[in-house]
């Protein structure tokens, strides 16, 4: 049983996530968090010292939610471009939620400096559970993907999946269903230059692609 200090915890970030939903990041206040969970302006802040650690909490919740889908949605799947498609709309299905408020929310994130900035170091643990999600989708893949690439591969799917998000804050097609056919259509070509990293020329473009990739990864 969770204490009534988890409880209050829960609620504050529950009420928060609602609010961010309906009126959006930049309208949402502690305040008006703290009337809405019921619990005064300086309990909420003992729970979340600000908004920024609400966002955080935010992504937590996402990439858990994320995980069970991601994990249900590959069962019986084996090749990875299925694997990473299964994957891919999971994340979106989680995500949908949250649109109407998406840009707005990038507006924030996407600063450098910015805390709630998916490659901050607040954002470490957020961004630990979704590379799992990936690393997941690449070890239970079979055939196994190519031996020089496996390490490699859930960093490069995880940096594509925050591009497709970005392309899916700005998707105003109903349902976003222009994001759910650029994962339909890039999941296949990725597949396909997977396919041919055993190739000498390619194996060396691919060595050159890798060698660029950890170079820049600080």
């Amino acid at each position: 049983m969770a204490t009534k200090s988890e409880q209050t915890r829960q609620l504050v970030a529950d009420v928060a996530l609602k609010m961010f939903r309906e009126l959006g990041f930049e309208k949402t206040t502690m305040r008006a968090i703290a009337e809405g969970a019921g619990v005064s302006v300086g309990n909420a802040y003992y729970y979340f010292a600000s908004k920024d650690e609400l966002v955080q909490e935010l992504y937590l919740q996402v990439q858990a939610e994320h995980a069970v889908r991601a994990q249900q949605a590959t069962d019986g799947i084996h090749d990875l471009s299925g694997r990473l498609k299964a994957v891919l709309h999971a994340g979106l299905d989680v995500m949908a939620p949250y649109h109407q408020f998406g840009a707005d929310f990038i507006a924030t994130a996407i600063r450098p400096t910015s805390p709630v900035n998916p490659f901050s170091e607040g954002s470490t643990a957020a961004r630990e559970a979704s590379l799992a999600i990936f690393r997941a989708a690449v070890d239970g893949s079979m055939p196994p993907a190519p031996k020089k690439l496996r390490a490699e591969l859930p960093e490069l799917f995880w940096l594509g999946y925050m591009g497709i998000a970005l392309f899916w804050v700005y998707d105003k097609s109903d349902g976003q269903m222009r994001t759910r056919r650029l994962v339909d259509g890039a999941v296949p070509l990725i597949a396909r230059g997977l396919s041919l990293a055993k190739i000498p020329g390619v194996s060396k473009v691919l060595d050159d692609v890798l060698g660029l990739a950890r170079s820049i990864r600080g």
